[in-house]
């Protein structure tokens, strides 16, 4: 083998890695390889992005590709599931594992069910609803991967997982704050090795900067290259990226034979511009900086990493749809602006992810917007629009109220509610309305005229492994949820 034979990795995985322009003396091979390749647990923290899980993935997989038959899960934010699946593919060619990358739980189900799953990529609302099916058994895994909970939306949907996982199963966590290390590692793996964290006792390092800034969709990064090229017509340019993955789309984004553009890992050499194609770490941010003028691109659900990373920052616009709309009112202008600068929009970055892969960011916005001006339009005037308003109601149209018996004490949260509703009784998202979670039960706010059936498919499906009741609520005193034997 090569210089990664000390790290108990496969042959094929090993070589993948150092194609991707990983080494054996990279701070992240050295400390955490061995660690998951030996089956202990690991607690990772690192930029929020893909590439940077090669290390900790390729350990995973030569587990997996061992004399010992395994299964491993991977859970990691809906919108960098295509990221991971690509990953996962290079590291594992070579070998015979079988992989599965699910956004939704219907191929999945079969695959699992059939025994044909090796490892599974997914996010946590899907690996739940598997779970809830039977599908997908927590005490047969042998390895759990969670990517950056910290970011997901609703990551008490793991309580069903977490709770009948194996004590003897392997728990390996990517982290991108610091600070959260410790809390991660007693929720999720307990006497974890921490690698790539703090120094006991020191603060985390302050922003650097300044750095110009792009929002864009993780799988539109390599197109908008051309347009950050057009748009500040540099000199000479630098790409740099966590590792080679991208690297063959990057080459097919840029103008070809100029000897001005660089695309390249590690150190970054002088440049009028270098991009920073995936989330630096604070060290490589300050190596960037001395190199030329830096520009981020900030895919979703990196918002408040990079906010963390680098300051000061000044959002860099590039052509598009936004340049075909005209300039809205400068009251909502400066609104919007002011929760912008309040940093308080995690949680609707979080919900709005999975849209931004989908569409483009300024469509997203414009549509946000017009329910935000509806709302308004129904209360009389935009001021009284409160900063989170109440969801309109579904199409338009009158509503009823379903009782749901489960609650709050049964560890229900809304995000389950939706996940049987969407996927189960097929209710299309925009006739969800409000969700009123109460201790013993909760109340759905749905159209009217469709109120009834939904209801009638909702009663007896299994919410947090409890069989529910559901029927139309007819006002007045909620019924006591039964009392559980003690």
């Amino acid at each position: 083998m090569n210089d990664f034979q000390t790290l108990h990795l496969t042959a094929s995985v090993a070589d993948a890695l150092a194609a991707l322009g990983w080494s054996p003396d990279d701070a992240a091979v050295r400390d955490a390889v061995p660690t998951v390749a030996r089956g202990h647990n690991l607690v990772a923290v690192t930029p929020p992005a893909a590439p940077y899980a090669g290390p900790v993935l390729g350990g995973v997989l030569s587990r997996l590709a061992g004399p010992d038959a395994r299964r491993a899960l991977l859970i990691c934010p809906p919108a960098e599931l295509d990221e991971f699946g690509a990953l996962a593919h290079v590291l594992a060619r070579g070998t015979a594992l079988r992989l599965q990358m699910a956004h939704s739980p219907s191929r999945a189900a079969r695959r699992l069910k059939a025994g044909g799953v090796d490892l599974l990529i997914t996010s946590a609302e899907t690996a739940a609803t598997l779970l809830e099916r039977s599908a997908l058994k927590a005490d047969a895994l042998d390895i759990l991967v969670l990517a950056w909970p910290e970011r997901w939306a609703g990551p008490d949907t793991l309580a069903g997982l977490m709770q009948d996982l194996s004590l003897d199963t392997q728990r390996v966590i990517l982290a991108a704050d610091p600070q959260r290390t410790t809390d991660l590692g007693e929720r999720f793996a307990r006497k974890a090795l921490v690698v790539g964290g703090l120094p006991a006792g020191s603060a985390e390092p302050s922003p650097a900067g300044p750095v110009r800034t792009v929002g864009v969709a993780w799988r539109r990064r390599a197109s908008a290259l051309g347009d950050i090229i057009e748009l500040l017509d540099p000199a000479s340019l630098a790409v740099w990226t966590a590792d080679r993955s991208h690297h063959s789309a990057i080459a097919l984004a840029l103008p070809a034979g100029d000897p001005s553009i660089r695309v390249l890992t590690g150190d970054s050499t002088k440049a009028e511009v270098v991009v920073a194609f995936d989330p630096p770490s604070p060290e490589r941010l300050r190596q960037l900086l001395t190199c030329g003028e830096v520009v981020l691109l900030v895919p979703p659900g990196t918002e408040s990493y990079v906010a963390r990373l680098a300051a000061p920052r000044r959002p860099l616009k590039l052509p598009g749809l936004i340049d075909a709309v005209g300039d809205a009112a400068a009251v909502q202008r400066a609104l919007v602006a002011r929760t912008i600068e309040s940093g308080h929009a995690e949680r609707a970055l979080l919900t709005l992810a999975p849209l931004f892969e989908r569409y483009d960011p300024a469509a997203v916005a414009a549509a946000v917007y017009d329910l935000w001006v509806g709302a308004a339009a129904n209360v009389g005037t935009a001021s009284a629009v409160a900063p989170t308003p109440a969801p309109p109601a579904p199409n338009g149209s009158q509503t009823a109220r379903v009782y749901v018996g489960i609650g709050r004490t049964d560890g229900a949260t809304a995000n389950d509610l939706v996940a049987v509703l969407t996927k189960e009784v097929r209710v299309p998202p925009a006739n969800i309305g409000r969700i009123e979670l109460r201790d013993a039960f909760c109340l759905v706010e749905l159209p009217a005229s469709d109120a009834e059936r939904i209801a009638g498919a909702l009663n007896g499906t299994t919410i947090r492994r409890k069989r529910v009741v559901a029927r139309l609520d007819r006002g007045g005193k909620a019924p006591k949820a039964p009392r559980r034997p003690r």
